[in-house]
């Protein structure tokens, strides 16, 4: 499979040379390509790379009787033929979820033996359910890898230099290359950001990606089943999985449980949301009551909208057609904009935002997203074409003074209330930066006795009486 650049590529770098590293656990779905990004780095950063994947029964046998971290280091010597030296080897764990009581083992590492380079990989399918095991909180750092935004799209399909563009919010260049980037959005919807499918459109075509598509939704169907959470019922998760595609396709997008299945309650089936959450497989949004700082204190935990991780594989659940999202507005604009919806969640959450959204009680209006950005409370409104109303918008911003923000296929436009985004800058737009020398250092306060923080001592005296 091709070589793609992914944005995690930097902060794995950043991790190899850090002198305060830690043991490193990279989390995310299956198949975002985890494995691959950690052997590049390995193999372009060492001298050497020891890799061990737990799903192979005979590695997970020559591991599983490791009691420590010293004697794991001479399984892992044994099995692969590569010893494992200090500063100079990057020893890759694969699955490490197949062996729980090795996660625990990391802090070891971290304790003992600070100079071995350890990284280790795992879905959440896994990682999320021996709630038995003890994780090294603390003792590892932690990255969460998605499937491919779509810069990292633009890149795999060979417009890096529109990427960087975008990158650089400048408008004023890519104004050219709108319609470009329009049929790049479009694409995208169709294959999405999981790393297989990608390759599969560009060597042979949107029936390839497709087929790759459905493939991993059979796989992570059967993943339910290989990986039961303790005591859950696995045909509940599967259902809840399944129903995602029908609750985006309807009114509000919000997330009904009778929806699932007939009968259905929220007690039945709020832990099988969680496990789909914790495998990496969803993004749970929830609806805010009110647009203002922190937005958590305001968060209604009842009420949520549930995302796929990645908006290819909604299509492929919503068996679109090419035709209809590369020829025409109509996957676009059907379901009532639930992959332009997803589109833009996906590409927020893959800058690190954390959306919710707002409704009203009567859910007779809504702003699609509402999050944090750069100080501020951002209400984003999403549309799937060019059309301009956005009754709710206007009327939130008005109600609570704020700067309203909408994304669509139009170009971008300032206007007086309301800027408009084009969907292919979304992401790019609200990516994390630092709040214009606003950003906190530590402690700035002089200590007491120096200059500026003085103490007068006969009038800090206590007296007694």
């Amino acid at each position: 499979m091709k070589e793609f650049r992914r944005d995690v590529q930097s902060a794995l770098l950043r991790w190899s040379t850090s002198p305060s590293r830690r043991p490193l656990v990279l989390r995310g779905a299956r198949q975002v390509g985890k494995t691959h990004v950690l052997r590049m780095l390995g193999q372009g950063h060492y001298r050497s790379c020891a890799y061990v994947n737990l799903f192979d029964v005979s590695a997970k046998s020559a591991l599983s009787g490791a009691g420590s971290a010293q004697i794991l280091l001479d399984s892992v010597e044994a099995y692969t033929g590569v010893r494992v030296r200090e500063d100079e080897t990057l020893l890759i764990i694969d699955e490490i979820q197949e062996i729980p009581a090795l996660l625990t083992m990391l802090k070891s590492f971290k304790e003992q033996l600070p100079r071995i380079h350890i990284a280790a990989a795992g879905s959440y399918l896994g990682l999320a359910q021996h709630e038995g095991t003890s994780f090294p909180v603390g003792a590892v750092e932690t990255m969460v890898m998605r499937p491919m935004s779509f810069l990292e799209f633009l890149d795999a399909t060979g417009d890096d230099v529109l990427a960087r563009h975008i990158e650089d919010l400048d408008f004023g260049f890519l104004e050219g290359f709108a319609d470009r980037l329009d049929r790049r959005v479009r694409q995208y919807c169709y294959v999405g950001g999981m790393p297989a499918a990608v390759d599969a459109f560009l060597n042979d075509g949107y029936q390839a990606a497709r087929d790759i598509q459905t493939g991993l939704l059979s796989d992570y169907d059967m993943d339910f089943s290989k990986h039961p959470q303790a005591g859950g019922d696995v045909e509940r998760v599967r259902l809840a999985f399944a129903s995602i595609p029908t609750h985006l396709a309807r009114e509000n997008h919000k997330f009904v449980f009778g929806h699932i299945a007939k009968g259905a309650r929220s007690v039945q089936y709020e832990s099988a949301i969680q496990k789909i959450v914790d495998s990496g497989l969803a993004t749970r949004v929830f609806k805010v009551t009110k647009p203002a700082l922190p937005l958590r204190a305001y968060q209604d935990l009842s009420a949520f909208k549930l995302y796929m991780h990645d908006v290819g594989l909604l299509a492929a659940a919503m068996a679109v057609e090419p035709a209809d999202l590369i020829l025409a507005d109509t996957a676009l604009t059907e379901f009532r904009g639930a992959l332009t919806e997803q589109y833009v969640c996906q590409q927020l959450v893959s800058e690190g935002v954390d959306p919710s959204y707002w409704a009203t009680d009567n859910s007779s209006g809504g702003v699609d997203f509402i999050f944090r950005h750069g100080g501020a409370v951002i209400p984003l409104e999403v549309k799937a074409g060019v059309e301009r109303q956005a009754k709710s918008l206007r009327w939130l911003c008005g109600k609570f003074g704020l700067r309203g923000y909408r994304t669509s296929l139009r170009g971008y436009r300032e206007q007086d209330w309301m800027t408009n985004v084009p969907l292919w800058a979304v992401g790019a737009f609200f990516r994390s930066r630092p709040q214009d020398g606003r950003e906190l250092s530590g402690d700035d306060l002089a200590p007491l006795g120096q200059a500026g923080g003085r103490v007068d001592e006969s009038e800090s005296e206590v007296k007694s009486t």
